[in-house]
C-alpha cells in the first residue's frame, strides 16, 4: 500500500513537470527559436539520463553473453533513431508553435495524442475501436471546436491545425515505443532518443536560426527545466509509478499534465481564457479521460487473472 501511494504521488509529480513543461516551452521562445530550444534541451535530457542508467548498472549485474549483448545493443540502436525521429517531428511542430500559442491551448490540444493511438492503430494496423473511444474523438472533437474556433477571424488558427499534427506524431511515437518495449530498456532508449532528437535539431538550428551563447545563457532557466526535469527526472519518476500503480490509474493522473499546462499558463505567465475555451477545455480532458477506461461486464471483474497476467499487471510499458 505505501508503495502504491509513493507511486501515485510520483506520477502526480510527473504529470506537474511535464504540465508545467508548456510554460518553460513558451518562455523559451523570448530568447532563442524553437530548433535552438529542443537541440540544447534534448542533449541535456539525454546527459540527464545517464547517471539514471549508471546506478542501474552498478546495481544489477549484467549476465549476458556476447552475442546476446551485441544483438540488443543493435536493437536499442534502432529502437532509440525510430523513437527519435517521431519524438524530433512532435517536439519540433509543437515547439515552433509555441512561438504563438498559449501554454494551455497547447498542453490540451497535444493531450490528444492519446486519442490519436488507437485511430492510428485502426487505420494502419486494423484494430478495432472500442466504443468509448468513439465516443471520446466525438467529445474531443467538440472541444476542440470550443477551445480554438474563433469567430472573429472566421475559423481556426493554422497553429492549433499544427498542434494537431504534431500531437499525432507524439501518437506514433507511443506506438513505437509499444512496438520495443519488451525489446530494450526503457531508460537507455529514451537516453538515445534524446540524443537523436538534439542532432537532428542542430542542423536545421543554425540553417534556420541565429544562435548564440548569449542568448541560450538567458533561456537556461527554461531549458534547465525542459532537458533535467522534464525529461530525466519526470520520466524516471513515470518508471517508479507505472510499476506500482494500474495503467489505468496511472493514465488518469497522467492526463493532469494539460490541466496543470493550463494553471501555469495562468499563474506564471498570466495566460486567460475565456468561458468557452474552458469550456472546450473541459470536453477534452473528459475525452481523454473516458478513451482511457476499460469497462468490463461483472462476470469479468469476478473472474480471476491468469496467473501469468498476475505477474505483470503493474509493469512498466
Amino acid at each position: 500500500m505505501k508503495k502504491k501511494i509513493l507511486a501515485n504521488i510520483a506520477l502526480f509529480l510527473t504529470a506537474l513537470t511535464w504540465g508545467l513543461s508548456f510554460v518553460a516551452q513558451r518562455a523559451g521562445m523570448d530568447y532563442v527559436g524553437p530548433f535552438t530550444f529542443n537541440a540544447v534541451r534534448s542533449i541535456i535530457g539525454g546527459f540527464s539520463l545517464l547517471p539514471v542508467i549508471s546506478i542501474v548498472k552498478l546495481i544489477q549485474e549484467d549476465t549476458r553473453t556476447k552475442e546476446v549483448r551485441f544483438e540488443q545493443r543493435v536493437t536499442l540502436a534502432k529502437a532509440g533513431i525510430l523513437c527519435g525521429i517521431a519524438l524530433f517531428l512532435a517536439m519540433s511542430i509543437q515547439q515552433y508553435c509555441m512561438l504563438y500559442s498559449p501554454a494551455g491551448k497547447a498542453g490540451f490540444i497535444t493531450a490528444l495524442y492519446i486519442i490519436y493511438v488507437p485511430l492510428i492503430s485502426m487505420l494502419f494496423l486494423g484494430q478495432k475501436l472500442s466504443n468509448n473511444v468513439k465516443i471520446s474523438v466525438v467529445i474531443a472533437v467538440i472541444g476542440l471546436y470550443l477551445l480554438c474556433f474563433k469567430e472573429s477571424t472566421g475559423g481556426f488558427s493554422h497553429y492549433d491545425i499544427w498542434l494537431l499534427v504534431g500531437a499525432f506524431f507524439y501518437g506514433v511515437h507511443i506506438l513505437v515505443v509499444n512496438y520495443f518495449s519488451d525489446k530494450v530498456n526503457a531508460v537507455k532508449t529514451s537516453c538515445v532518443q534524446f540524443f537523436v532528437v538534439g542532432l537532428l535539431s542542430i542542423p536545421l538550428m543554425f540553417l534556420y536560426e541565429t544562435p548564440t551563447w548569449s542568448s541560450i545563457v538567458a533561456c537556461k532557466v527554461p531549458i534547465l527545466y525542459a532537458g533535467i526535469l522534464t525529461c530525466g527526472v519526470a520520466y524516471t519518476l513515470q518508471i517508479f509509478g507505472q510499476k506500482y500503480t494500474a495503467p489505468v490509474i496511472a493514465s488518469l493522473i497522467l492526463c493532469l499534465e494539460s490541466v496543470f499546462a493550463v494553471v501555469g499558463g495562468t499563474i506564471i505567465l498570466h495566460e486567460t481564457m475565456t468561458l468557452r475555451e474552458i469550456l472546450g477545455c473541459v470536453l477534452m480532458i473528459s475525452a481523454v479521460i473516458l478513451s482511457e477506461l476499460k469497462f468490463t461486464s461483472p462476470k469479468e471483474v469476478l473472474q480471476p487473472l491468469p496467473q501469468e497476467e498476475e505477474q505483470t499487471a503493474g509493469s512498466v510499458r
